[in-house]
Parts: structure tokens; C-alpha cells; sequence
């Protein structure tokens, strides 16, 4: 959350973030103590909203975010779906349909070409170039 305060300040309103990833790891829908629910907590406490996919946990988040849903933050079926005129892009869980994703699509569809990696999927220096 630090950095992306420090990219984006503290007021949040009016941004929105594509999150991949809500489950505690891959190949689950188990979201108990997941960082994704704290992470969506704390940015919409700040004013932000989140559209996130993950490709088993979707059910468990509506379950979890409740009256959240389609207010706050928005459960997507496809991951592409979620960048969108999104501000920044948070990876929260290490999926292996998340390692390798189209970069160019990301850049050109998020209004701030910005990726917070929270697992450390990809190599910075790529992403730089």
C-alpha cells in the first residue's frame, strides 16, 4: 500500500485499480487471510475502487465483500477486463495465467502504465524497457 500512496498519494477518490489475484495462493478459491481483502480494504477506504479477477476466488469474494460488489469493488470473469481504464495494475497472488501477460495490452489500456507486483512475477527490468 506504501507505494502505491507514494505513486498516487494518499487521496485515493476517483481512482480505480485492476487487481489479479484475491485468493491466499494459486490454485484455490481459499481467500482466509488473504492480503487481496486488506489490500481492497484499505484502497477503498481511501476512496479508490477495484475491479479484480482471479480465476477461482470470485464466488468466495462476492460471499466476502457482500454489499461491496458492483459499488466498491467490481468481480471481473476475465483479467483483461479488469485494466480497463484502471489507474495502476496490483498482482496479489502468483497465478500462472498472470506470469506472462500482454504487455503492450496493459500499458495501452491503464490510464498510468503502472504495475504493482506484489509477488514479484515479473523481472523490472522488462517492464522498464
Amino acid at each position: 500500500m506504501s507505494k502505491i500512496t507514494q505513486y498516487f498519494g494518499d487521496n485515493l477518490s476517483g481512482k480505480t485499480f485492476a487487481m489479479w489475484g484475491l485468493a491466499f495462493k494459486p490454485k484455490t478459491d481459499d481467500m482466509r487471510e488473504a492480503p487481496a481483502i486488506s489490500m481492497i480494504d484499505r484502497l477503498t477506504a481511501k476512496g479508490a475502487k477495484v475491479k479484480a479477477h482471479d480465476p477461482e476466488a470470485l464466488k468466495e469474494a462476492a460471499r466476502i465483500f457482500g454489499g461491496r460488489v458492483n459499488e466498491e469493488v467490481f468481480l471481473l470473469t476475465k483479467r483483461y477486463d479488469t485494466i480497463e481504464d484502471a489507474d495502476a495494475l496490483i498482482i496479489m497472488t502468483e497465478w500462472n495465467a498472470f506470469r506472462e501477460p500482454d504487455f503492450h495490452l496493459i500499458k495501452e489500456s491503464l490510464t498510468s502504465p503502472v504495475i504493482f507486483d506484489g509477488r514479484n512475477l515479473y523481472d523490472p527490468e522488462r517492464l522498464r524497457a
